[in-house]
């Protein structure tokens, strides 16, 4: 099943990728210097469709590292649960290994 989704969207994902950098390959001078764009500093020669990728890409990695950052919360909240866990387990085991009797007998009225 898993393979069926992943034939279904990734293979017209992957027409459309190709389509793109088809149409797109004419080639853009990238020029990083907006200070003197007549003479750059530096400036870059490629098809226009490794720009359209490049800045997909920078923008997913962004994008991940600022949602990373943004659920650190929920990751510190884990750990300290998990150590919490850790204890309480470390604890009942411990209580468990003493000599004392599984289970905790109440007397009654009539007990003297």
């Amino acid at each position: 099943m898993k393979t069926f989704i992943r034939i279904v969207i990734l293979g017209p994902l992957a027409i459309v990728i190709v389509a793109l950098a088809v149409v797109n390959n004419q080639t853009v001078t990238l020029v990083l210097d907006p200070f003197n764009p007549a003479a750059p500093f530096f400036a870059l020669t490629v098809p226009l469709y490794a720009v359209f990728f490049a800045t997909l890409a920078i923008g997913v990695l962004i994008g991940g590292v600022g949602s990373w950052f943004g659920q650190g919360h929920v990751r510190r909240a884990a750990r300290q649960s998990r150590r919490e866990a850790d204890r309480l387990k470390a604890e009942v085991e411990r209580h468990r290994s003493d000599d004392r009797p599984d289970t905790l007998s109440i007397g009654g009225p009539n007990v003297a």
